[in-house]
């Protein structure tokens, strides 16, 4: 009971702080979505890093590691570091500037401009909602997960058949109420507020983590030599987690197309709107790639320990896990090799990281319904500011309770639902990128992009099996490497024999240097 006690303190606190933002609600819409733009260099750096490190980076990797081996940081967070830093240099900057000086809230307000078409949002949008819900669904599913690895044992009647802790779908539930409430309450503000804060916590305590665990695992009282210990009997019992040998040349390389993500996430978008100036963008292009480095290394490392760590009985620590668990590894863990007030404490810490990128998530859908989908088509001038802000919230409670919903018919492992995600919002980068920096691409070259884009990406998810296997693709590669090379090409055929845009449109977004 001590971890759900010291678990449930911390929520609490979150829920004051959603509480405090409601205070400082200005009661405009444009407040709620965009927190006025007032948001400088500090908070913009947690804001985009805690929404970036989704469960994905934290549950995932370590479960994907405890797999396949230390690979799994080449693979992903080498690449992240710095391409999700160019995607806020060449991207954010970019759709911050356009979006100030036009007005915009959303994605799709930007295209529709951009492509001289009121009805583009009504094929981007079920796309990217699509893609959103999986995305929700690592954080749910990490939640729930990780608060049952923890306070397994604790319940043995109640919750038998959860290992006697708390059920899966519970923590999850739990988790989405209390990331509802503070996103309903604050907006933007609050959930920039809520990003900054729980962004430090999962990062003194993951730290703090890797210690302790590294630590127990060791024995001793020199931290390096610990470290060592825990590494040798990872390459006694199995070298192979070690090195990437398993990991083909082509299948390395087309890991690095996963985190160019980052430059078409819903998200990340409305995040970059609320900057104060272009300034503020200054702090998270130079340090994302440290702050990477910080989660990642910690994670990965615990999941490579994680195939060799043993209790003090012996008895290996997540020996009774089978590989479709991956997501509890982290979890058991902690809860294995650290006391109560101390695993509790870190589950804190990882929970953090979760909601810290749920919050973002659930922020935006709502934004996207309201501006792209009602007030597009029923008018800006029928439906008021309060109404804006309730529709949005509305919106943001059903798509919540869909993927809670969706949570309990058990999908697919969270690195690899992460990975098919990803690949949907990858092969949607190239639209972006010659929005913004092309002159010649065309209305009809964007949506066949989109559509070939969808067509792919479906073709290839149902190609896979189930659960689908995210390395299902021609020549070794994920299949993001299919979709992304599918997508561009048809962009730029169908953009160069088609009309171009007008002149109009070309000088409103690439208008002459003087």
């Amino acid at each position: 009971m001590t971890q759900l006690r010291i678990i449930a303190v911390y929520l609490v606190l979150l829920l004051g702080l959603g509480v405090f933002a409601n205070r400082r609600f200005r009661g405009t819409s444009n407040d709620y979505l965009l927190a006025s733009h007032s948001i400088g260099p500090f908070l913009m750096l947690m804001s985009l890093f805690g929404t970036t490190m989704t469960a994905f980076a934290l549950v995932g990797s370590t479960g994907k590691s405890w797999l396949v081996g230390i690979g799994v940081y080449g693979m992903m967070a080498s690449s992240s570091g710095i391409v999700h830093s160019l995607c806020f240099f060449l991207i954010g900057t970019k759709l911050w500037s356009l979006g100030r000086r036009h007005g915009y809230t959303t994605q799709i307000e930007f295209f529709r401009d951009r492509l001289e078409s009121s009805n583009f949002g009504l094929l981007l949008f079920p796309i990217l909602i699509g893609l959103i819900v999986p995305y929700l669904l690592i954080g749910v599913l990490g939640a729930g997960l990780t608060i049952n690895a923890v306070t397994r044992g604790s319940f043995p009647e109640t919750f038998a058949d959860s290992g006697g802790g708390t059920p899966v779908w519970l923590g999850s539930l739990v988790i989405c109420s209390v990331v509802l409430t503070y996103v309903f309450a604050g907006g933007m503000r609050g959930t920039a507020w809520a990003n900054a804060f729980q962004t430090c916590v999962f990062m003194v305590l993951g730290v703090v983590t890797f210690f302790i665990i590294a630590n127990r695992i060791g024995g001793s009282d020199s931290f390096f030599e610990n470290l060592r210990s825990a590494t040798a009997a990872v390459q006694k019992a199995h070298p192979e987690k070690l090195t990437r040998e398993n990991v083909g040349h082509l299948l390395f390389f087309s890991f690095m197309l996963i985190p160019l993500s980052a430059g078409m996430f819903p998200h990340l978008f409305q995040h970059w709107l609320t900057a104060k100036s272009a300034a503020s963008f200054k702090l998270p292009i130079v340090l994302h790639p440290l702050l990477i480095l910080i989660v990642w290394v910690p994670c990965v490392m615990l999941g490579v320990w994680a195939t060799s760590a043993t209790l003090p009985n012996g008895e290996l620590v997540v020996g009774n896990l089978a590989p479709s668990q991956d997501g509890q590894v982290l979890g058991t863990m902690v809860g294995g090799l650290s006391g109560p007030v101390l695993s509790g404490l870190l589950t804190a810490g990882i929970l953090a990281a979760v909601m810290s990128s749920l919050d973002s998530q659930f922020l935006c859908v709502g934004t996207m319904f309201t501006n792209d989908i009602v007030l597009h088509y029923a008018g800006r001038d029928r439906i008021s500011d309060k109404q804006t802000v309730m529709l949005a919230r509305s919106f943001i409670v059903g798509v919540v309770a869909v993927t809670f919903a969706i949570s309990l018919l058990e999908p697919p492992g969270i690195f690899d639902l992460g990975i098919w995600c990803f690949s949907g919002f990858t092969s949607l980068v190239p639209l972006v990128v010659a929005a913004l920096y092309w002159k010649r691409l065309t209305k009809a070259g964007a949506y066949a992009s989109v559509i070939a884009m969808a067509a792919s990406w479906i073709y290839c998810f149902t190609q896979a099996g189930y659960p689908p296997n995210p390395r299902y693709s021609v020549f070794e590669m994920l299949p993001v490497a299919t979709i992304f090379v599918i997508s561009t090409v048809t962009l730029v055929v169908v953009s160069l024999v088609t009309k171009p845009p007008s002149d109009e449109t070309l000088a409103k977004f690439f208008p002459q240097k003087v």
